[in-house]
């Protein structure tokens, strides 16, 4: 597996600083979150994709495309529009936002998009339908790019669970996305125990997110502050024969980020993460 971080857990330093304390940390892979200072899809240009390519080529780390940008779409409202969302016009910005970054991630040397459904605001008879088909137009606008799509269950949104995500499966057949599993999501969403969870989703698994997360409280938190049992969980995923990034995800910890960057390390290797 390979040690990753995601760069909105590094929001205070300049795109190419936390590049470079990534690898210097020791890190191998990077879950790049394009945002109002990293990279802006909307306002970055072609120069700039360059560069972090190069840089992330020089440097040796893998990427991948988070697209968890909290206000990057609507400067009121975190994570809006989305999937799920009922006007027209906004759920085209969210796939013209999807697209967009998984242009960027093709130049950037990235081969997975992930991405989540969004919150179910307006609950009723058509929501299945709606799920369905944003997901299915935003696979495809990702695809187009060249990238795979990888669908990350979110607690609270229409897609909040592994269970969730295999029932959209099946409803979808061969136009599905793969998956991106945030462990600490089965924790916050008291699914039960990652070796009996990542077996289900091992086939379609392309990306793993890391934090430690408290049984039934969805907050990010750093390993050791939380229930999360991390050699069980790398156990899990390498009898699933996951050999991809496994990147830590403290967006709330960017104030500490040297110091998070070591504690999650020190924990990849002690669990078991590294290549044995």
């Amino acid at each position: 597996m390979l040690l990753g971080y995601n760069t909105n857990g590094l929001q205070n330093h300049r795109l190419g600083d936390a590049l470079h304390l990534l690898a210097d940390s020791g890190y191998r892979a990077v879950a790049l979150t394009p945002d109002v200072g990293h990279l802006d899809p909307f306002t970055c240009s072609a120069r700039e994709i360059d560069e972090v390519a190069a840089l992330l080529d020089r440097l040796g780390l893998t990427p991948v495309i988070e697209t968890g940008a909290r206000f990057l779409l609507d400067s009121r409202h975190k994570h809006e529009p989305t999937l799920m969302t009922r006007d027209p016009q906004g759920r085209a910005r969210r796939v013209a936002f999807l697209q967009r970054v998984a242009e960027i991630g093709a130049v950037l040397g990235a081969r997975v998009v992930s991405f989540f459904s969004g919150i179910d605001r307006a609950p009723g008879a058509d929501s299945g339908a709606v799920l369905r088909s944003g997901i299915e137009v935003a696979c495809a606008a990702i695809r187009g790019a060249g990238l795979e799509p990888a669908l990350e269950p979110e607690p609270g949104m229409a897609v909040a669970t592994t269970a969730d995500y295999l029932g959209l499966c099946t409803a979808l057949g061969g136009s599905a996305p793969a998956i991106t599993l945030d462990i600490g999501h089965l924790y916050a969403n008291r699914e039960g125990e990652p070796a009996q969870l990542v077996p289900s989703v091992a086939m379609q698994l392309r990306q793993v997110h890391l934090e430690d997360m408290r049984v039934g409280v969805h907050e990010h938190l750093l390993p050791g502050e939380g229930d999360v049992d991390f050699a069980a969980v790398f156990g899990a995923l390498r009898a699933a024969g996951y050999r991809g990034p496994v990147c830590f995800e403290l967006s709330r910890s960017s104030h500490c980020a040297p110091e998070a960057l070591a504690v999650c390390a020190r924990v990849f290797h002690a669990a078991g993460g590294a290549d044995q």
